[in-house]
């Protein structure tokens, strides 16, 4: 079987680990408190940020898949999830396969353009451009990177609850692009890429459909029989549209490929 090592394991790595088949994969999730852990992940207590408690964590793996997050939202919080606790993980353990999971925040385009791989990344944001840091060192100890886009699902309901409160509102012109993805494909795409033979080092992880904001909010505001949001003419950017084209050329298939199919699925 094949020993995998899930730093920072939540919502997310508990999706990956379903995936996995257990015939194949042994499960281990680390993180702070391991209460919260479902079988069969083979629970390991530790803090990322404490290089004593990681010492007794095992050396040798066959994957490590890095997932650890931020506490608030503050630089220092996020160099010391993305930077430091990453930085203390691999100074103690091996893997032959090291997987980070980062974030489409790393883009800075603001315009309406398509962004993908290849594309210039400087953030205008803290949190973007410490993920490049994580990203970085990821990629010096001969990792690769997926970076989500907005994940939603489950528990990550932000757009249904400003409809319920009547409180959702976009700019119809120019239109405010969006990106997203399912938690589930999320968890999907992350054992895709373990079991890949030859992955490349980077891969943007979106659905195939960016849309306009007023469209998703009107077509959620239709399904929920609710108010259609408010618009408003405030100034700001056009956001970016992300391209899955590399993954998707890698075989992974979606099973929520776009928002009314993933939305679709949390209100039935």
């Amino acid at each position: 079987m094949k020993r995998l090592l899930i730093a920072g394991c939540g919502d997310i790595g508990m999706r990956l680990a379903a995936r996995l088949g257990q015939e194949r994969w042994q499960v281990s999730g680390l993180r702070r408190r391991v209460e919260k852990l479902p079988e069969p992940i083979h629970p390991v207590a530790a803090d990322l940020l404490d290089p004593a408690a990681l010492d007794a964590v095992e050396q040798h793996w066959d994957a490590v898949v890095y997932q650890a997050t931020p506490g608030e939202r503050t630089p220092e919080a996020y160099r010391r999830a993305y930077v430091i606790g990453l930085q203390n993980l691999l100074e103690r353990v091996q893997a032959r396969r090291l997987l980070l999971v980062s974030s489409t925040s790393v883009y800075g385009q603001d315009d309406g353009a398509w962004v993908d791989e290849d594309s210039v990344t400087e953030p205008g944001r803290f949190s973007g451009q410490i993920l490049l840091e994580s990203e970085a060192v990821a990629m010096a100890a001969g990792g690769m990177v997926v970076r989500f886009s907005g994940i939603y699902g489950p528990g990550r309901d932000y757009l249904l609850r400003q409809i319920r409160s009547g409180q959702a509102s976009c700019r119809p012109d120019p239109p405010q692009w969006t990106n997203r993805i399912h938690a589930d494909d999320c968890g999907a795409i992350l054992a895709h890429l373990l079991e890949l033979p030859s992955p490349q080092m980077l891969y943007c992880a979106s659905d195939n459909y960016p849309a306009p904001r007023c469209e998703v909010l009107d077509w959620l505001a239709g399904r929920m029989n609710a108010p259609r949001p408010t618009r408003t003419d405030q100034v700001g950017g056009s956001g970016k549209r992300i391209a899955n084209r590399r993954l998707r050329a890698s075989g992974f298939e979606f099973s929520y490929p776009d928002f009314r199919q993933g939305y679709g699925a949390m209100m039935t």
